[in-house]
């Protein structure tokens, strides 16, 4: 099975991603959905406890509700698999993402938004996933076609933008109405995802209708592996997000904008790269720049763990950045070649998988901090990335064409 890039195309991803209303609708959707969700993640814990009259340790076990979304995941990608319905089905989980914050937003007891969160919003993630293999689908001979790597990137670009916008837009919408009402606009970019694409159908019905209801086992197993590896790596996000700001804070006594400066480039590192990732993946191979990236990931931790200056942890940010330029770029597209009689499962098992890594990389981090303190904590995303890196390592060497 060979993962390399399409060779470079005269036509430009960005304009085939303009060109094709599924492309640019997609790209548009997903925009609001970054923004949308990356609105409500940093706010959630303060509802929870300000508005609701929750406890900050009962505020902390709401992120363990979206363990439930891997397997809503799965169950939506089978659904698509078999039929084809990949917009029919994104508009369905946009409309729960819709009811689902709704319903966060006007919930009136403390234990209604855990139910909700584990019942109804682990459907409304699946969304992303449905709109990753509907662009799987369009693209030339459903298997990557030219220039086809390059618009998954452009699309992946504007969810990564939304979510650099999305945490500054829900802290002034909340300070400057409440945090009920700012709850209520993540229910209204979720549900406006539904708008760029319009009454929008696409082909993939055709595609998929002599396929195998759902894959076996044996055909996941690589993808399984794949996917493991990449928890691995996340797993280091939330112990960054909860500790990085009280490290700087508490210990180095940093600024609130030097340290709100550090926080924020990374993820203007990793727009930044993401489409010259694509670029050095065509000449470099997917999966070797995948092991580079992980790497990236062991060094900037170790940047956390052993420097006490703002160079050291604008270096670690960084190297953060590189990491996600790479596999946000390029991890979708590993994860349906490697099942490509599935790609909406594959999409959903990797997009969701997310929610996995954050509680591991949380309940780490929680006996890490405990156990080590601060800065040490960050030495175990780093054995988590040293782990990733020798796992996709071996990946790319009982398969040289990966």
């Amino acid at each position: 099975m060979d993962l390399a890039l399409d060779p470079p195309v005269r036509t430009s991803a960005l304009r085939l991603t303009l060109a094709s209303p599924l492309y640019g609708g997609a790209t548009a959707a997903l925009f609001l959905s970054g923004l949308g969700f990356s609105a409500a993640a940093p706010q959630i814990a303060s509802f929870l406890v300000d508005d609701l009259g929750g406890s900050l340790t009962t505020a902390g076990l709401f992120y363990l509700t979206s363990l439930t979304a891997p397997v809503a995941g799965y169950l939506v990608g089978r659904r698509s698999d078999r039929t084809g319905g990949r917009l029919g089905l994104f508009r369905l989980c946009a409309v729960a993402g819709f009811a689902g914050w709704a319903g966060i937003a006007y919930s009136p007891w403390l234990w209604l938004p855990y139910v909700i969160s584990a019942v109804v919003l682990g459907f409304a993630g699946a969304a992303t996933s449905q709109l990753f293999a509907a662009v799987h689908d369009e693209s030339p001979g459903n298997d990557g076609g030219p220039g086809n790597d390059g618009v998954v990137a452009v699309v992946r670009m504007a969810l990564t933008a939304g979510w650099v916008v999305g945490p500054v837009a829900g802290a002034f919408l909340a300070a400057q109405t409440s945090l009920r009402t700012m709850l209520l606009a993540t229910a209204l970019c979720t549900l406006a995802q539904i708008i760029p694409l319009g009454t929008l159908r696409t082909r993939a019905v055709t595609v998929v209708r002599d396929r195998p209801a759902s894959p076996g086992p044996r055909a996941m197993l690589p993808l399984l592996a794949f996917t493991g590896l990449y928890v691995l790596v996340y797993a280091g996000e939330p112990v960054k997000y909860a500790y990085l700001p009280i490290y700087m804070r508490e210990q180095l006594g940093f600024p609130a904008g030097l340290s709100g400066a550090i926080i924020g480039i990374q993820p203007l590192v990793e727009i930044v790269l993401m489409p010259l990732a694509v670029i050095v993946a065509r000449r470099t191979g997917m999966m070797r720049l995948m092991v580079a990236g992980a790497g990236f990931g062991v060094a900037a931790n170790l940047c956390f763990a052993l420097s006490g200056s703002a160079a050291g942890l604008f270096a670690g940010q960084v190297l953060m950045g590189g990491v996600w330029g790479v596999f946000a770029a390029l991890g979708i597209i590993v994860a349906q070649r490697l099942l490509p009689t599935a790609v909406a499962t594959a999409s959903a098992v990797f997009l969701s998988s997310t929610a996995l890594a954050s509680a591991i990389g949380g309940a780490a981090g929680g006996l890490g901090a405990a156990g080590i303190g601060l800065p040490h904590v960050f030495l175990l995303p780093a054995c988590f990335g040293l782990a990733a890196v020798a796992g996709l390592a071996a990946m790319t060497r009982r398969s040289p064409a990966l």
